[in-house]
């Protein structure tokens, strides 16, 4: 498996489920990769990518963004409150607001900065607590308080239960996405994207699939 492989399953599915080609985008998800595998997928021409982690970005990407310029990176870890500034400076989107602290955090420095990432709220779907993310029964109250601080949330982002059938879950999302009006969908991973497409997915998450196992 690789790249191509991810990319040709990503376009069937898309035909499969009578999504329009190109309607879901692959975040090529690089956290604790080498660089060298990093920059191969760069060399294919691929421009997003996720990453979990402030600090390990921020010491990867500038340098990757000045050789082959503009790259979408978006935050799919947990984000610390006190690590808000620093992926504000960096990402393109957030793709984990997930209590309202974090939310007023950004919105202040939104004001502040004049700009702000695009935000997706992340729901629990599976209301696991050791979980983060909003419990889906406090979803719609959340949306609206966040777009009460002029937040940019333009979608919803889960992570369904290890060992539980993925589709219902994605299938949760969507109705609260659909209801709220928001058009993106952040779920599906590498051993469930096709399902989570099947779903209404606009945003794949895939990491070991394109890269290789992880060495932590």
């Amino acid at each position: 498996m690789g790249y191509d492989d991810i990319i040709r399953r990503i376009r069937a599915a898309e035909a499969t489920h009578g999504r329009p080609e190109g309607s879901v985008r692959l975040i090529a998800v690089s956290k604790v990769q080498p660089n060298p595998r990093v920059e191969a997928v760069l060399q294919a021409g691929h421009r997003l990518f996720g990453e979990n982690y402030v600090q390990e970005a921020q010491g990867k990407w500038p340098a990757f963004r000045e050789n082959f310029g503009a790259v979408d990176v978006h935050l799919i870890g947990p984000l610390q409150t006190n690590k808000a500034k620093p992926a504000m400076d960096l990402f393109d989107a957030i793709h984990t607001l997930d209590r309202p602290s974090l939310a007023q955090r950004l919105a202040r420095l939104a004001q502040d900065l004049g700009r702000c990432p695009a935000l997706f709220v992340q729901v629990n779907t599976g209301e696991e607590p050791q979980k983060a993310g909003i419990l889906p029964q406090d979803a719609d109250g959340f949306i609206s308080q966040a777009r009460a601080l002029d937040l940019p949330i333009i979608g919803a982002m889960c992570i369904p239960p290890e060992g539980e059938n993925p589709g219902p879950h994605f299938a949760h999302l969507a109705h609260i996405a659909e209801r709220n009006g928001l058009p993106n969908l952040s779920m599906g991973m590498s051993g469930d994207f096709e399902t989570a497409i099947a779903h209404g997915a606009t945003h794949v998450r895939v990491g070991s699939a394109i890269f290789g196992a992880r060495s932590y």
